[in-house]
């Protein structure tokens, strides 16, 4: 019976791990669902951007208030986690504050961790306030409603509620070491916790040990589950924002990438040996599928970015066709592009791994045409994106699907490329009568 806890602790730790090792699994898999794209030049640059955009947070900033709040939860959530370190060794090996033996370098990273926990709980709780109370527009879009809204709270609650008890487990370790108690040795600052004291008045050692281990159980079991529940939430950022910057588009944002089956073409229209009435190899490939109607017609890239977005609404509150009333929210395509993806996944897992049509399709399915093409193209919702997320690109590569595989542009649009096809410009004049204009009186 004196390993039992130890060897329920050891139980959890595995299944929890496990779990999140079967989510990763599942991710990795959707993630390859797309098209292999080659990321593999100036790396470099790509550290230098991680560095910067994930690890540095200085894209966050650009809105100080909700910039500065995010870090103090961003540091504070990761480095009071570096405790877990020192409760998972005292989960396995029965012992308590393992750590303690390092003085007042642990007394110093006790104090910081609590201190931390608190600014996180104001944070959150602005957070929260800015949510649910002022209302902040971006968080009131159409597709922020549902389990969109759930989850930004629920994600709150949950860093609330893991933050006080940490603190609670660290108050009734206080009040503890200072009456004496067995195994409750002398160790770590508690600048906040000790506070908590009055909570404790009249308690017996016992009550105390039960509040504290109660405390510490749950804290570990909550991280366990938050750990597995990232998975199911927009919070899964916490994880991917990290390769998603590394692997962030690197040429100007006004570039866009020329299709090589178009590129391929052009080269033989320009080449004065080639015959243009020779007929195809026997052996040639199957022409490519222009652009994208589906998730697996999009780049791995692509949808990890998908998985990576965090909901913030920056990208839309930045869009002017947003702005103007249009139906087009950047972050809808974002969401819309990961819950296809995430479908398209559920079929593979019901089919033993094998994708089945079900009749549905990421276009027209989830996005409509009417919000493709009321993108101007500006890259304001990539610029704003704190995590370096390109909706644009399954915008371009959707529209070029519509284009060049189903003529499907708008009637505009057509009589626009028509008149640059046969006049050189958008205009309906051919070169000899476009400055007839100026001649008149």
């Amino acid at each position: 019976m004196e390993y039992l806890p130890n060897i329920l602790f050891v139980i959890v730790l595995i299944a929890g791990i496990g779990f999140f090792a079967r989510n990763v699994k599942r991710l990795s898999r959707n993630i390859k669902l797309g098209k292999d794209v080659d990321v593999s030049d100036n790396i470099g640059q790509r550290w230098k951007n991680m560095a910067k955009i994930a690890l540095g947070q200085t894209k966050m900033v650009v809105r100080p208030i909700a910039g500065f709040l995010h870090i103090i939860v961003y540091v504070g959530f990761i480095i009071i986690n570096i405790e877990v370190i020192e409760i998972i060794l005292d989960g396995i090996l029965g012992t308590h504050r393992l750590f303690a033996p390092f003085g007042t370098v642990y007394d110093i990273l006790i104090g910081s961790f609590e201190v931390l926990a608190f600014l996180v709980i104001v944070a959150v709780t602005v957070f929260w306030i800015r949510r649910n109370i002022i209302r902040v527009k971006r968080f009131l879009k159409p597709e922020m409603t549902g389990w969109p809204k759930q989850d930004g709270n629920l994600i709150l609650y949950i860093e609330l509620v893991l933050m006080v008890l940490f603190l609670t487990m660290n108050g009734a370790d206080y009040q503890l070491q200072q009456m004496g108690a067995a195994h409750y040795t002398e160790a770590g600052m508690f600048p906040v916790s000790q506070f908590m004291a009055p909570f404790f008045d009249g308690m017996s050692i016992s009550s105390l040990i039960l509040v504290e281990r109660t405390a510490w159980w749950l804290h570990i079991i909550g991280i366990l589950c938050f750990l597995n529940y990232l998975y199911y939430s927009k919070h899964l950022h916490i994880l991917l924002a990290f390769p998603n910057t590394f692997y962030g588009k690197l040429v100007p944002k006004g570039q866009f990438q020329n299709l090589d089956a178009v590129t391929a073409e052009v080269k033989l229209m320009m080449d004065p040996s080639a015959d243009p009435f020779a007929a195809p190899a026997e052996d040639a490939a199957e022409p490519a599928k222009f652009g994208a109607s589906d998730v697996m017609d999009l780049s791995w890239v692509q949808l990890l970015n998908s998985y990576t977005c965090t909901e913030c609404g920056r990208c839309t509150d930045e869009c002017p066709a947003n702005q103007t009333g249009k139906k087009l929210s950047p972050r809808k395509i974002m969401m819309d592009t990961r819950d296809r993806l995430e479908e398209v996944g559920k079929n593979i897992d019901a089919n033993k791994g094998q994708f089945v049509d079900d009749g549905k399709q990421l276009l027209d399915g989830y996005i409509t045409r009417e919000e493709l093409w009321a993108c101007t193209t500006c890259n304001a919702c990539v610029q704003a994106c704190p995590v370096s997320i390109d909706p644009l690109s399954i915008i371009m590569d959707m529209r070029q699907y519509l284009v060049m595989e189903q003529s499907a542009a708008p009637t505009d649009l057509n009589n626009m490329m028509g008149n640059i096809e046969n006049n050189g410009a958008p205009w309906p004049f051919n070169q000899m009568d476009r400055l007839n204009w100026a001649k008149e009186e």
